[in-house]
């Protein structure tokens, strides 16, 4: 047995999924996988094959490569989950729920219908579930997010002038925290490392293993040191340089990190 690791829904959600019947499944590849939620669309990310699959718990299995017609279903129920996301929007209203409704989702099979929302805290709707249910007449869900997971599904335009990570290719978050920033040099003002979804950029991970090895040969700023030129104290550093600014005698000198020796 063979097991992938594929993305599905609006939430991009990455699960790892059984190939069964000997079915030859390739990265990339757009297939109809069995989810806990239903029948879904799912992209491959990365296939496992032999003793690797070993400890990996899967939640589903791959029933088919997608087809023309699958693809047309997909598209079909786009204009149905606006029409059903409109109607919901305005049953919230009318019971007057505390909660922002963010999307409406139908299974490809169309068996469920979710709606994803946000909230400050726990929200009562088990009559908004009703409401609902009468009208569609299949099985309602509600799924209650948080705030990157709403830009992920609503997408946007980044600060760098490209569309959100989180919304194009990034289908994982990973912990970001100040440091990172701290470690880049970057400026800690909010609004500059924050992302439209309010949080820490996750962009500020990408280069931080980088920054972390860089730094880690190199001296601490007013640390003193032993260079070619005499001993000194230390100005500046620029970690991706591996250069070390040194003050020697009222004079700043630059050095590599390799010519630099803490006292």
């Amino acid at each position: 047995m063979n097991i992938v690791q594929a993305v599905f829904g609006k939430p991009k959600e990455v699960r790892y999924f059984s190939v069964l019947g000997g079915l030859k499944i390739e990265k990339g590849e757009v297939v109809v996988a069995e989810t806990w939620r239903g029948l879904d669309l799912a992209k491959v990310l990365k296939v496992i094959e032999g003793a690797e699959c070993e400890g990996i718990s899967v939640e589903g299995c791959i029933k088919r490569r997608a087809d023309d017609s699958d693809v047309r279903l997909f598209f079909s129920k786009i204009p149905k989950e606006r029409e059903a996301f409109e109607i919901a929007k305005k049953k919230v209203r009318e019971h007057n729920l505390h909660m922002k409704l963010v999307d409406a989702e139908y299974t490809l099979d169309k068996k469920r219908l979710l709606f994803y929302f946000l909230a400050d805290g726990r929200v009562d709707f088990r009559e908004l579930v009703k409401d609902l249910a009468s009208i569609f007449k299949l099985r309602i869900e509600m799924r209650q997010i948080g705030d990157r997971d709403e830009t992920k599904i609503v997408g946007g335009i980044g600060p760098c002038g490209r569309p959100l990570c989180c919304s194009s290719f990034l289908y994982i978050f990973k912990k970001i925290s100040v440091r990172m920033a701290k470690e880049q040099n970057l400026s800690l003002n909010p609004n500059k490392i924050s992302g439209l979804c309010g949080k820490l950029m996750c962009c500020l991970a990408y280069e931080y293993d980088t920054y972390k090895e860089a730094w880690s040969k190199l001296p601490k700023v007013n640390q003193r040191v032993h260079t070619p030129r005499g001993e000194g104290i230390v100005v500046s550093v620029e970690p991706l340089k591996e250069q070390v600014a040194v003050a020697i005698d009222d004079k700043e000198m630059v050095f590599s990190y390799e010519e630099v020796t803490a006292i």
